[in-house]
């Protein structure tokens, strides 16, 4: 469980960037990243961010009977203000010590730069610091760069969710998770009912 002593601003921010919380005072800002980095949400919505898209990520509600703990919307902003990054965490999500990561973006021009790479290492050492166990998250298959990027950083897919609705598309998205504290992922499964493939 992560836990709330453990301040994600110790762990995430550095290089020149500082680690935020996006509450409603930063919705703003936050539309104006999603307004600049279309590819996302083309690749996975079929269509642009929507005028609200950062209010909802914001304020919006896991779905009913998900078990978690807090959920996090966080940036990387730089010396100017604007952010970079930005993701949203779910912590304990579904069990205890699992850390859900349902969004993960960087901004365009800094792709290739290792930021991604340097960003979830924080993300990870910051989990760890907290007492989680697993890194979870779901990726769209056929968004090639992303499931190349999060094969690339150790994470193994353990079910697929066919003809998921977002936006104007149906997607498969494959849940895949990562091991912080050596466990197998049949330790993972047998904590998480829900992500065996046999479940409906």
């Amino acid at each position: 469980m992560i836990a709330a002593a453990v301040p994600p601003g110790r762990y995430l921010g550095g290089d020149g960037l500082q680690a935020i919380e996006i509450g409603a005072d930063e919705v703003p800002r936050l539309q104006r990243f999603f307004d600049a980095n279309p590819d996302y949400f083309l690749a996975v919505n079929g269509e642009i961010a929507g005028a609200d898209e950062a209010r909802e990520e914001v304020e919006g509600r896991l779905p009913a009977g998900w078990s978690f703990t807090r959920k996090w919307v966080l940036g990387l902003a730089d010396r100017g203000g604007a952010l970079v990054a930005m993701m949203n965490v779910v912590s304990d999500l579904l069990a205890p010590g699992v850390l859900h990561i349902g969004l993960f973006m960087v901004d365009s021009p800094a792709r290739g730069s290792g930021l991604a790479q340097a960003l979830l290492g924080r993300l990870e050492r910051w989990a760890i610091a907290g007492g989680a166990a697993w890194l979870r998250l779901g990726v769209i298959a056929g968004n090639d760069r992303a499931e190349r990027f999060w094969e690339s950083a150790g994470f193994v897919e353990v079910r697929r969710r066919e003809g998921i609705a977002m936006g104007r598309k149906l997607n498969t998205v494959r849940v895949m998770v990562k091991p912080l504290a050596g466990g197998a992922v049949q330790d993972y499964l047998a904590r998480v009912a829900r992500d065996r493939p046999e479940s409906p």
